[in-house]
């Protein structure tokens, strides 16, 4: 995971597309991201890699056809007879004290490494810098970025900005002049403050160390100017010697002027690249509330068709159901009528004519005799075709409800005779059925 975020990162600086040779650039680099960066971005403006041999001749770049822009002071040269005759007097000390520290440096490699060369804590190397400076300069200077180059480089590239880079030589002798006159005034801050990111750092420092193997600078005072030029974070400027305030204004202002199209293409593309990424979120949105529309629908839909077969199943469940009771209750009427005993003939002196008047004023006569059950009487209406379900049997002198089945009062009804019935009675059918 750690190794594909490392790949991720210096792809999105670097703009490589193959990730075989993004990780080829950084185990060259030993990961070493920040130093990976700043060589790529060597090689695409003119710098030898660190990994490549030198040109005979490096190339001289400008900013027409997309190389670095350079600007280099010289110190100036003496004036007078007193002035070539001083400097001619210390040249052999000036030479042979070099040459010596140069060979002192050279033989101290191979018995300690430099210590520089390891970064271990590269916000503290940014802090600590920062603290020196002002205790030696004071606190009027411009903002220093409270961060490492890595995170300088990624904060100048999201927000779309020039990122100033000074590096700090403390040996050299124009860097204290340059950071107290040119550095601090207040015209050079108020520029860096309202229109670039300023980082910062000491060349004794391991993080300031690092990024000057990176820039290969020349001489001291460095300024390089980098920003997002075609996808990339570039160097457009670089910046040497002691130069004067009103001198790093015009030169600084010409460097920005010069490169302002590629920062403005740069909006306008990510503005497009915004408004296409909002527009298909809006479209993916617009499908997914529509989708979820038909969803809703299709859902309501099967809600209705199961709704419409549950109801078509109740009501064929009903039909059935009533188709069973009709058959039963059917049946029942053709057992009861088979179970009904013979009727008296008409010259039987204990039989009894009954004539019923049916709910639907239809008459049904029958002869029953007086030693039968009321209940005779009852079955031989719930057999008749034209008989309701339920119903009751009334005589009207006196009017009263005959027990013709079974009760709690009545748990044997009585026979006819018991019932005071006559030869000849006229009883009502009363429908039950919906009570």
């Amino acid at each position: 995971m750690k190794v594909t975020l490392f790949l991720s990162s210096f792809q999105d600086l670097t703009g490589i597309e193959s990730m075989d040779q993004c990780r080829h650039t950084l185990e060259q680099h030993n990961w070493n991201i920040e130093a990976a960066v700043q060589d790529r971005l060597n090689e695409q403006e003119g710098v030898p890699s660190v990994f490549n041999p030198p040109p005979s001749r490096p190339l001289q770049v400008n900013t027409a056809d997309h190389r670095i822009y350079s600007y280099v002071v010289s110190r100036p040269q003496p004036r007078g007879l007193l002035g070539w005759g001083y400097y001619l007097i210390m040249l052999p000390f000036r030479f042979t004290y070099y040459t010596i520290l140069d060979i002192f440096r050279f033989a101290l490699r191979f018995i300690r490494p430099d210590p520089r060369s390891r970064v271990t804590d590269p916000v503290g190397d940014i802090v600590s810098f920062m603290h020196s400076f002002e205790e030696k300069y004071g606190r009027a200077h411009p903002v220093f970025y409270q961060g490492t180059y890595s995170q300088a480089l990624n904060d100048a590239k999201r927000e779309l900005r020039f990122l100033l880079v000074y590096l700090h030589g403390d040996d050299h002798q124009d860097s204290d002049e340059f950071c107290r006159n040119t550095l601090c005034a207040p015209e050079v801050i108020s520029l860096i403050n309202t229109r670039m990111l300023f980082w910062a750092c000491s060349t004794n420092k391991p993080e300031g160390y690092r990024v000057s193997q990176a820039l290969r600078e020349n001489t001291y005072p460095f300024l390089a100017m980098i920003m997002l030029k075609d996808r990339r974070m570039t160097v457009v400027g670089r910046l040497e010697g002691l130069i004067q305030p009103d001198d790093l204004i015009n030169q600084l202002t010409f460097i920005m002027d010069a490169n302002q199209t590629y920062l403005v293409s740069e909006r306008l593309e990510r503005e497009e690249r915004n408004q296409t990424q909002v527009l298909r979120q809006q479209q993916d949105e617009a499908y997914l509330a529509s989708l979820r529309a038909d969803q809703e629908k299709e859902r309501k839909k099967r809600e209705e068709r199961e709704r419409k077969r549950r109801k078509e199943e109740e009501v064929q469940q009903q039909k059935l159901a009533e188709e069973r009771r009709r058959r039963n209750l059917q049946e029942e009427k053709e057992r009861k009528l088979e179970c009904l005993p013979p009727e008296p003939s008409p010259d039987d002196p204990d039989s009894v004519k009954i004539i019923f008047k049916l709910p639907n004023d239809s008459r049904v006569e029958r002869r029953f005799h007086f030693s039968q059950s009321l209940t005779v009487i009852h079955d031989f209406l719930f057999s008749l075709k034209e008989s309701p379900e339920k119903f009751q049997i009334e005589a009207n002198f006196p009017r009263r409800v005959l027990p013709c089945v079974p009760s709690e009062e009545w748990p044997n009804p009585p026979t006819l005779q018991e019932a005071g019935l006559s030869h000849t009675e006229v009883l009502f059918v009363q429908d039950l059925t919906d009570e």
